[in-house]
């Protein structure tokens, strides 16, 4: 057995030989790229070899990939805010060598890695290194960069998992039937070690670990006898991240002692912005609420909406992509979220096409369009090459390609009897974007053997859209998509807000080609996303509360309520449809348990009602107890 200390930790259990690899690599330069299971230890050991290299000498620039926005901006933004990447390798360049860039929980990078393979590890300082840490194997196209290494983390061995047991108190004679069980991984040794699989006949050792993960932490919150940890923990798995804020808003009042309880968990990290239940105890006792419960989840994900909603509007522009990705993370469309945030490793690499590329281009076009269609991308190519994008496959031959065309493109074409694009520019005319406002067109997407039809190829252009989406946020308003399959793209487009364009379909060698469009609104993305949340919880259209304003909005009407109004609003409508009493009233909105001081609840109500007019019966008086806001609220606020 090998263990590796780090400068102010516990020794880390087992990985010896990773960190020994991971450091020879850094000396040599280049990335390496650590995969393995969730909960395998990819974050400690990462942690281990930043420690080790940083009491070298060494500077090391940790991230962690959660808490920043998947783009260019983002990313430079997050290593020092330097404006370009150019900049950002000077600056590297005048560091003390070696200099290390370690990027953990690398999955949450996606949308960025064609960016960080072609742009930044070429311009990185000859002795600087990048490690990489996730979930995923790496995208086949970073086989083909220089000094490419990659670390596969496997389980624990069963003598590293015996010790790892008898650390956390388990007697000698349950080590071996808990390890037949959790099999050296990490995560399930700690949650079979908390006492949650006393009985070892749990029917596991054949699963899937992910199902062994599944059911321990089934069994580990079932095991939780304190009611409010239970609340914490099944709120925080609904949340990407957890705040007081936002816990108190999903369990109605109590964040602060919920984060405390949440911390005090095994697989719960205080992390830059927020408490982060580990990834798989998360999905786990989401599930579960999921299926056992799905009123209540739904609950807990309409509060979180409608603080996030409120939080958003003061949020400065750094802050933003957090609250993007809770939001991201509420909905349940695959579709969208799936989209932004890949469940499945990458079988091929997005790129900008170049000019090698132009004969295969060239024959994927002519093998599935008609002699129109064909000629109209070929002088597109010729025309403005650089809105051609290739996707390759493990061995780098390409795949597919999409062509992606900005606004100054649509509005000013070069290709000026493009029916398609010609639809899109009439759009603009007669629907004008406002200042700074831009648009996007997918003009065609194909691939190598299945034409438009949806495949992996589809898939990698649509997500390396949405990164280009990221990029251009909050600028972005319109985006403009055209298809020759009707049918098989739009139940899904339709479910994301595109709508067919006031024109007849452009015609070319007799068959028809529609074009979609989708306005995002004056909130861009961001405002988008939010839409759809709502949408899928039905509360689309629901009267918003401005905490900033101490405003109430309905129908565009805006009411202003005192302080105190506000409050008692806010604390009804995030229990809505239960009743709170006037002692717990007054401990959330008054901050006093002063019992004798309720009739001062009764006069704000009052002068609440007769603020909402004709929507005053939604907060409804239960007689000797204390106010609800009614489950028909809306109705009545409308």
């Amino acid at each position: 057995m090998r263990t590796v200390t780090r400068p102010g930790a516990a020794p880390l259990l087992g990985r010896g030989p990773e960190v020994s690899l991971l450091l020879e690599h850094v000396r040599s330069g280049g990335v390496t790229h650590v995969h393995g299971l969730p909960g395998i230890g990819k974050s400690a050991l990462l942690g281990a070899f930043a420690g080790l290299t940083s009491a070298t000498g060494a500077t090391v620039v940790a991230l962690d990939c959660r808490t920043v926005e998947p783009t260019e901006r983002g990313f430079l933004s997050a290593v020092g805010g330097h404006p370009t990447v150019e900049a950002l390798a000077r600056h590297l360049d005048a560091l003390e060598p070696p200099v290390v860039l370690v990027l953990d929980h690398y999955e949450h990078f996606l949308l960025l890695d064609t960016w960080l393979r072609r742009t930044l590890v070429p311009a990185l300082p000859a002795d600087a290194a990048l490690v990489l840490g996730g979930r995923e194997r790496p995208v086949p196209a970073w086989f083909g960069v220089p000094g490419f290494h990659t670390v596969p983390l496997a389980p624990l061995s069963d003598t590293d998992a015996g010790v790892l047991l008898a650390e956390r108190g388990v007697p000698a004679t349950e080590v071996v039937p808990l390890n037949r069980i959790a099999r050296g991984h990490p995560l399930a040794l700690i949650l079979a070690s908390a006492g949650v699989a006393e009985n070892p006949q749990l029917g596991l050792e054949d699963a899937a670990m992910s199902r062994v993960v599944e059911e321990l932490t089934r069994l580990y919150f079932e095991d939780i006898v304190d009611p409010l940890t239970r609340q914490a923990l099944e709120a925080a798995a609904v949340l990407r991240r957890a705040t007081e804020s936002l816990l108190d808003a999903v369990l109605g009042g109590g964040g602060a002692v919920a984060m405390e309880r949440l911390l005090a968990l095994p697989f719960v990290v205080a992390g830059r912005d927020g408490a982060v239940v580990h990834e798989a105890v998360r999905d786990a006792v989401a599930g579960h609420l999921r299926s056992a419960n799905p009123v209540r989840y739904r609950d807990h994900r309409r509060a979180a909406w409608r603080r996030l909603q409120e939080e958003m509007r003061s949020a400065a522009p750094a802050e933003l992509w957090r609250y993007t990705a809770d939001v991201l993370y509420l909905l349940d469309n695959p579709v969208v979220r799936t989209a932004f945030f890949p469940a499945d490793a990458q079988q091929v690499a997005v790129e900008p096409a170049s000019v090698l590329d132009e004969e295969t281009v060239r024959g994927i076009t002519h093998r599935h369009e008609g002699l129109e269609a064909a000629r109209l991308l070929d002088r597109w190519w010729v025309t403005t090459p650089s809105a051609f994008s290739v996707s390759r496959d493990r061995d780098g031959r390409v795949a597919g390609f999409f062509v992606l065309l900005d606004d100054a493109r649509i509005r000013h074409s070069p290709v000026a009897d493009d029916p398609v694009v010609r639809a899109w520019d009439r759009q603009l005319q007669s629907h004008p974007l406002g200042r700074r406002e831009v648009a996007l067109g997918l003009r065609r997407w194909l691939d190598v053997d299945r034409g438009e039809a949806p495949g992996t190829t589809q898939a990698a252009c649509w997500l390396d859209v949405k990164r280009t989406y990221m990029a251009l946020r909050p600028a972005l308003r319109r985006m403009f998509v055209v298809v020759q399959d009707v049918p098989a793209y739009w139940p899904v487009v339709r479910e994301l807000g595109f709508r067919p364009l006031n024109y007849a379909p452009a015609v070319l060698d007799g068959r028809q080609l529609t074009s979609v469009v989708l306005d995002f609104g004056s909130g861009s993305v961001d405002g988008w996303l939010v839409d759809l949340l709502a949408r899928e919880l039905g509360v689309a259209g629901e009267p918003a509360l401005h905490a900033d304003a101490h405003e109430l909005v309905v129908g565009g009407r805006r009411v202003a309520l005192t302080p105190l109004e506000f409050g008692l609003l806010r604390c009804l409508r995030d229990r809505e449809g239960r009743t709170v009493t006037r002692t717990e009233l007054l401990r959330e909105v008054w901050d006093t348990d002063y019992a004798a001081g309720s009739n001062v609840v009764d006069a704000v109500v009052r002068t609440l009602r007769t603020k909402l007019g004709p929507g005053a019966p939604a907060v409804e008086a239960v007689r000797s107890r204390g106010y609800r806001l009614r489950e028909d609220w809306r109705s009545h606020l409308r």
